[in-house]
């Protein structure tokens, strides 16, 4: 049976209630209040339950990430975790004012959490980078967002929609939000993107707290070749074969000679035995071993 350990850290004394009873309804036979690279090495090595994990799961700081890259092999992992990344399409018809709040919604992740504009229409640019300073500025701590906006933010002005697809697929970012005409185009021609959020009603925080869908994402441009966090992720995927006599005279033949033209005859004799053995009256069209030599 599996067996699931979560770990979360304390807020003060314990967890917070609301967490531990998440947590619980969700499956956890184990419950830790602890959080960070001790979180993970406690349960790469199974100390306090004897049991060491399989798989290790879930968001965490970069000293978190770094344990998890450093054991990975050892266990599998999620994800290769980098600073949270937000990337917005944007026409004409966007409203600046919700752009720059989306933008700094994302940016008080981290000091170094990049936030990315992609628009056509050099008004809508202009007025964001307008705005973005009053906006952050308004936060009950700004310093966060400040922080990685000035580093780390873009606005990037592109000709057409299909030129910012294009750039979009470069970028590859974690999370992806279009607030534009013609939602349809843009779901059928992005292609790299962790997650993808349509429309000016569907903010990326939606995604972050509520709307549903698992929020462990590729970052690094990892999601050229990578999605999330899935049911997949905790499926392990087995193969078997099993082949009557007849059918080695089809895969027998054809792993024999494959294998002489890889130059490796031992694998080119494990066929030949079967074949040897099974149509003791049948020629080949390859030359097989001289059985005599094993006898």
């Amino acid at each position: 049976m599996p067996y699931i350990v979560a770990c979360t850290p304390p807020r003060g004394d314990s967890i917070n209630p609301t967490v531990a009873y998440a947590l619980s309804i969700s499956g956890a036979d184990v419950i830790m209040a602890m959080g960070g690279v001790q979180a993970v090495g406690t349960m790469v090595f199974g100390l306090f339950t004897g049991k060491p994990a399989d798989i290790i799961v879930g968001p965490g700081n970069a000293f978190v990430a770094e344990a998890k890259r450093m054991l990975y092999g050892e266990v599998g992992i999620d994800v290769f975790a980098g600073p949270t990344e937000s990337l917005i399409i944007a026409d004409e018809t966007a409203e600046p004012m919700i752009v720059a709040v989306d933008l700094v919604s994302q940016c008080e992740h981290g000091y170094d959490s990049p936030v990315w504009l992609l628009t056509d229409s050099s008004a809508l640019g202009e007025k964001v980078i307008e705005i973005m300073p009053k906006v952050i500025a308004d936060l009950p701590n700004p310093e966060v967002a400040a922080s990685s906006w000035e580093n780390y933010g873009e606005v990037v002005l592109c000709e057409d929609r299909e030129a910012l697809a294009r750039v979009n697929d470069e970028y590859a970012a974690e999370h992806v939000q279009v607030i534009a005409e013609d939602l349809d185009w843009y779901l059928a021609n992005l292609k790299n993107y962790g997650s993808l959020f349509l429309g000016e009603g569907c903010t990326v925080s939606y995604g972050d707290k509520t709307s549903g869908t698992n929020h462990i994402l590729p970052t690094k441009k990892a999601a050229r070749y990578s999605g999330g966090l899935n049911v997949g992720k905790f499926i392990k995927t087995l193969t078997y074969q099993k082949l009557t006599k007849e059918a080695n005279r089809t895969i027998g033949a054809v792993a024999s000679r494959i294998s002489r033209y890889e130059g490796m005859e031992g694998h080119a004799r494990a066929a030949d035995i079967r074949l040897r053995k099974y149509f003791p009256d049948e020629k080949f069209d390859f030359e097989i071993y001289n059985q005599k030599s094993y006898t």
